[in-house]
């Protein structure tokens, strides 16, 4: 199948065996500017020039990269390296922001469109914290979401945090945002009766392939605008949390979490229930077992999806080939889309990417509306790559006239 989308390196790792690309975010700035951020990972970023996280994948630092184009993507221009790792670009009171960690919540902000940065505020110093993905922009504030380590915890071991924020306030300053209790999904799994889950026990399943603990994370924050929608707040106070779910093999599901702003913004996270009084938690999605990105599109009212396409996951570990990584539900170098009306029924709406091999990934990817195109941020990886893992690349991808494939 031909993919709908084009595709153009925006980086390649200086050195593919040591130094990998990791979490890419895309937003637009003012005036027709792409901004992208990625941050990089592995032993090899002890040798690069520029500051470096105080924690990071492995044990070791990250560090984080920004660039900025003028040509709609065509070319790329480098504007900052900072000590952050795990980060999300947003536009926001005229500002642009990067928020990430480094062993504790930073945020950077750039007042010239992402030609500097400042450096790194501290916008929580208790624990640290992983990334979601997606943000709701809603009635001038903006939601979002970070998930909080558990020390001592195995993987994935975070608990989900819902954020809020003024959109015009100084983002920089602790005191701006509002953060809700953490909510840690194995505590409520048993109320929801989950079927076959785990499908592997925790631990190693097949020679030097592990299973974690049963969880969720890399959560998208959205909003239900169709009243006639079974879940629709009339009052206008809940929002949709729709994150990974990590089943131990389970593939496409995903876990659906009810966000609530209380009268005088108190956030609180929760479980929505069915019309029939039962929890109401795991949903079917494609691509639910690994990051995946949700953008809501006003112009069309449409929520388009990029995310990984499983095509054997029911095949035993030990008989893949070297090349796959970890378990089968964890197939990365195919990237598709999908759309949907109401986060539940998804329509297949193309290919994005595939590599041409399952070690060239093409996964966890960012995404932006770009007028009338749908731009998507890969993490990536070509021969050269030290797995499907640690990838070498991160890639742009430009649906054009993307409206166009929906029916």
């Amino acid at each position: 199948m031909k993919p709908v989308a084009t595709e153009t390196i925006l980086f390649r790792s200086p050195s593919p065996q040591d130094v990998y690309c990791y979490s890419p975010s895309i937003c637009r700035g003012e005036a027709g500017r792409l901004v992208a951020s990625f941050d990089l990972g592995g032993a090899g970023v002890a040798g690069l020039e520029g500051p470096k996280s105080d924690s990071g994948d492995f044990g070791l630092a990250n560090q984080l990269r920004i660039h900025v184009s003028d040509d709609r993507g065509v070319t790329w221009r480098e504007t900052a390296q900072l000590p952050m790792m795990h980060t999300r670009l947003f536009r926001a009171g005229g500002r642009l922001y990067a928020l990430g960690q480094s062993g504790r919540l930073l945020i950077s902000a750039s007042c010239d469109n992402g030609e500097s940065w400042s450096a790194p505020a501290v916008i929580e110093a208790e624990g640290s914290y992983e990334p979601g993905t997606s943000i709701d922009f809603h009635n001038g504030r903006l939601y979002l979401e970070m998930e909080r380590k558990r020390e001592f915890d195995t993987w994935p071991g975070v608990a989900q945090v819902l954020l809020s924020a003024d959109e015009n306030a100084d983002l920089t300053r602790p005191e701006s945002w509002t953060f809700s209790e953490p909510f840690f999904l194995p505590e409520h799994i048993a109320m929801a009766q989950p079927f076959g889950m785990p499908l592997y026990p925790e631990g190693e399943t097949a020679p030097g392939r592990y299973n974690g603990r049963c969880g969720c994370l890399e959560t998208n924050v959205l909003r239900i605008r169709d009243p006639n929608h079974l879940l629709y707040d009339p009052e206008d106070r809940t929002l949709v949390l729709l994150s990974r779910l990590h089943a131990g093999g389970i593939a496409n599901m995903a876990v659906m979490l009810r966000g609530f702003e209380h009268p005088g913004g108190r956030l609180e996270i929760g479980m929505f229930s069915t019309p029939g009084g039962a929890p109401y938690l795991f949903v079917p999605l494609p691509g639910g077992q690994m990051k995946f990105h949700i953008e809501y599109d006003p112009a069309g009212r449409l929520y388009w999806m990029a995310s990984s396409q499983t095509t054997d996951s029911m095949t035993w570990p030990e008989l893949l080939p070297p090349e796959r990584y970890n378990l089968p539900d964890n197939e990365r170098h195919r990237l598709v889309l999908h759309f949907s009306r109401n986060l539940v029924d998804w329509c297949f709406a193309g290919v994005i990417a595939i590599g041409n091999s399952p070690k060239e990934s093409r996964h966890y990817a960012g995404m932006t509306i770009d007028g009338d195109d749908l731009l998507v941020l890969s993490r990536s990886g070509d021969a050269q790559a030290r797995s499907a893992h640690n990838g070498n690349l991160i890639t742009l991808h430009r649906i054009s006239g993307f409206r166009g494939l929906a029916y």
